[in-house]
């Protein structure tokens, strides 16, 4: 009787490396388990939406224009974002087009043409200051007038339209200021103005 005694004891005896396997495994479920919450944090509200940007710029000209048309930004520290110079502080040249002549792509053997011209700069800060935003023909094709619109809009904390406006440009190198507009410490937008400005000689 004492030895079957001994004989289930040692049945139900737990062996130390599987309990400290065990342990490990439920170390390793309840991280990946923490890994899984933290990847995708909920929003603190409904509806937030993370646009990371402050400005956008847009410029657009006459789909389908062999024209070069730039845009040029000053920021409020005095940097400067143009086709050379694609990123300056909080400011990215998010797309320099070059009329149609980097419009066309190959897909599946065949050219396919994006007749838009336009291009987006994207301001990611408020840094107090003057901003100017300026348009410049660097290659006239056409050798005509080019018609430019140019849209500048505050996205936080709602969707405002500093500029909207259209500007023509009649000769390769003409240089025009769209507007400038000043942000203050407490990232307000003030003294908007059409004042001309130029910043294309100030890089040559």
């Amino acid at each position: 009787m004492a030895s079957r005694r001994s004989s289930n004891r040692q049945h139900y005896e737990v062996d130390p490396f599987t309990d400290l396997l065990f342990n490990v495994l439920m170390g390793f479920t309840m991280l990946l388990f923490m890994m899984l919450i933290n990847l995708n944090p909920p929003s603190k509200k409904t509806g937030v939406v993370d646009t990371k940007a402050e400005f956008i710029v847009t410029t657009t000209w006459p789909d389908g224009s062999e024209d070069d048309i730039d845009t040029w930004v000053e920021g409020g520290d005095g940097e400067v974002v143009w086709f050379r110079h694609p990123d300056a502080g909080l400011m990215h040249l998010d797309r320099d087009d070059r009329g149609i002549s980097n419009d066309t792509i190959t897909v599946n053997g065949q050219k396919i043409i994006n007749p838009l011209n336009q291009e987006v700069v994207t301001l990611r800060g408020k840094t107090p200051g003057e901003y100017t935003v300026n348009i410049n023909n660097y290659k006239s094709t056409s050798k005509g007038p080019v018609p430019v619109q140019v849209n500048v809009v505050k996205v936080n904390p709602v969707l405002r339209v500093i500029y909207y406006d259209t500007i023509m440009l009649t000769r390769q190198g003409e240089e025009k200021t769209a507007v400038r507009f000043t942000v203050t410490p407490d990232g307000n937008v003030v003294n908007v103005n059409t004042l001309q400005k130029s910043l294309v000689k100030s890089r040559d």
